[in-house]
This record gives C-alpha cells, structure tokens and sequence, in this order.
C-alpha cells in the first residue's frame, strides 16, 4: 500500500508540477530564450516563476531539514554537498549552455514530448545520453 501511495503522491506532484509550468508559459522554449535576449524581445517573466520557485522550495527545504522522514514515512534525503568546485560549475555551464540553446530544462523537455515535435524528442535524447555519458564517465574513476 505505501508503494501505491507513494506513486500517487509522485504522479500527482508531477502534475502539479506540469500544470504550473503550462500556466506560467515555461514550457514554450521561444519564452526562455526571450528572457535571455536582453537587448531584443527580453520577456522578465521567467525570472518571477523563478523567483516564486525559490521562494516556495526555501520554506519547504528549511522545513524538511527539521524532519527526519517524509509526510509518507519515508527517510528524508537532502542533499549534504555544499562545495562549489569545478565539476559544479562546468555542469552548471553545460546546463545553461543547452538551456539557452534549445530553451529547454528537463522538466519542460519531457512535458514537450507529448507535442511529438522531432526537435523536442531529439533534445531528450541528447539529455538522456548526455546524462549516462556523465555516469559512464563519473564511474570510471
């Protein structure tokens, strides 16, 4: 039962997750790329639904580092990495690089795939491989 709930509480928070992203127009890539065209069509919206996102995960974090479990019983598991060094900031350049690019951040890419536009899936491909490329590469060492 707690496996069925779990998935529940998972696809319903990825459809909350989904739905905001079409309300605030973040999954329209043209969107994203106006906001980093600051001397063109700059669109400062971006930076509100961004802005509203850290406000809402500031307080759910900060409450989630007093707990111990989840609402569901499961063991909280927050990130403990806190050094900026450069395997940081090279993925966070390649991130912003491919954003910038396509306009796309994963969560965007993959609600996209239900428009069956060729550019969107072949952008998820280039995530999905770019990431076991990443997992290739970090277990090798």
């Amino acid at each position: 039962m707690q496996n069925i709930t779990s998935s529940l509480v998972a696809l319903a928070a990825g459809l909350v997750f989904g739905l905001g992203l079409i309300l605030s127009g973040m999954g329209n890539p043209a969107k994203v790329q106006n906001f980093l065209d600051f001397f063109g069509t700059w669109d400062p919206s971006l930076a509100l639904v961004m802005g509203g996102a850290i406000a809402v995960g500031l307080v759910a974090f900060t409450w989630a580092k007093h707990r111990k479990t989840s609402l569901l019983g499961e063991p909280m598991q927050l990130p403990t990495a806190s050094a900026v060094d450069r395997r940081l900031l090279t993925g966070a350049a390649l991130f912003g690089t491919g954003w910038g690019l396509a306009g796309f951040c994963p969560g965007p890419a993959v609600m996209n795939l239900a428009t069956l536009q060729s550019e969107v899936w072949l952008f998820v491909a280039a995530m999905l491989a770019g990431m076991l490329l990443q997992h290739w590469w970090a277990t090798r060492r």
